[in-house]
């Protein structure tokens, strides 16, 4: 995605300019923030709360080819594309990481996730372990942080607490959970691992946890 813009819907992807103006706010010590847990760990309040925390931080909104409804908002919920649309972003190399979720395509735009780390933006991303697999073998200089419940059993409970499912689909999530906190050990992705047992201590672990990536030299992309 070089060259030239490329529209979708009624957003516009810019084309890559190292050369791009420079604001008075600009810096140069940007960093993609990565931060993944199992359903019901409370990673969603975390990613609010580092938001929150780092003055100059932004959140990626993905791309999704899932149909809008009536609660979702153009640009905040997510960038809504046909699957067409989503295909061709994804032949001119536009996402960071994509993913299949029950047919439905998801991805982090690359383009503009790019221009807010040469402002020297703090961008964060709420994805899974495969999406931070596919963000780490391209931009290796990404902060992976994982986020784990204080037990299992805990997390078994917090997800009967939402009463948002049967018993039999909430047994499925505690499975893809379990299977999904082995795989975040295992692939050596991941820089830190912030157990929640306490939410604003973990936030707190978080913020300087990131604030310490931020100061220390990392790996070139």
């Amino acid at each position: 995605m070089t060259g030239q813009e490329t529209t979708v819907g009624d957003v516009t992807m810019a084309p890559e300019d190292n050369e791009s103006h420079r604001l008075e706010t600009d810096t140069d010590d940007g960093l993609l923030v990565i931060v993944s847990g199992p359903s019901g760990v409370g990673k969603t309040t975390i990613t609010r709360g580092l938001e929150r925390r780092i003055g100059d931080a932004v959140f990626s909104v993905s791309w999704t080819t899932r149909d809008k409804t009536e609660k979702d908002t153009e640009g905040v919920d997510y960038h809504f594309a046909t699957p067409e649309e989503f295909s061709q972003l994804k032949i001119e190399d536009g996402f960071y990481e994509t993913a299949r979720i029950y047919g439905r395509y998801y991805g982090t735009p690359r383009a503009w996730v790019d221009e807010q780390l040469r402002r020297g933006r703090v961008v964060i991303l709420e994805i899974d372990v495969e999406g931070a697999k596919q963000i780490k073998s391209k931009l290796p200089s990404a902060f992976a942080l994982f986020v784990l419940p204080p037990s299992e059993d805990v997390l078994l409970g917090r997800l009967r607490d939402r009463k948002r499912e049967g018993e039999d689909q909430i047994q499925k999530r505690f499975g893809e959970a379990q299977r999904e906190m082995a795989e975040a050990r295992e692939c050596g992705v991941y820089d830190r691992f912030v157990t929640n047992d306490d939410l604003d201590r973990a936030i707190d672990e978080s913020v300087a946890a990131v604030d310490l990536a931020r100061a220390t030299p990392r790996s070139a992309q």
